[in-house]
């Protein structure tokens, strides 16, 4: 009786071990300013598009100074699927539009899981777009 109490202590503790890292992976809740969304405009250096979130780097000029920012976008393979994203999709020396959530710290760090957009600047083309209120509506059910 006593070997299987420690045995069942054991696995729980395994489980509660190997459960924490999934529990942990969202943590970014509470650090963007979901409510007040920024715009901001840049020029690609570098997209990192990976599982399971994909990353642009980016410099934006203000009043003669330049500031790296980064974005974080879901996967790689849930951009491919959802929006048709590919490895070229952005590349270094695009100029792009972001509208989305900063850091609450004023940092250059943008979350675009959702509620966002990322327009190509010179083109006017949105390749990115989670903002619930713009998206079409459901077909109605026969």
């Amino acid at each position: 009786m006593k070997n299987r109490r420690m045995a069942f202590l054991l696995v729980s503790l395994a489980a509660l071990l190997v459960a924490s890292p999934a529990l942990a992976h969202h943590g970014f809740a509470g650090r963007y300013d979901e409510e007040h969304p920024i715009t901001v405009t840049g020029t690609v250096v570098e997209v990192q598009f990976l599982n399971p979130h994909a990353f642009i780097f980016f410099d934006v000029t203000e009043k003669g100074k330049t500031t790296r920012w980064q974005a974080e976008l879901g996967g790689a393979a849930q951009l491919n699927r959802g929006e048709g994203w590919t490895r070229t999709t952005l590349k270094a020396g695009d100029k792009i539009t972001i509208i989305g959530p900063q850091n609450k710290n004023g940092s250059g760090d943008m979350n675009l899981s959702h509620e966002s957009k990322i327009i190509m600047t010179d083109s006017g083309k949105v390749i990115h777009n989670s903002i619930k209120a713009e998206q079409p509506p459901a077909p109605a059910a026969n």
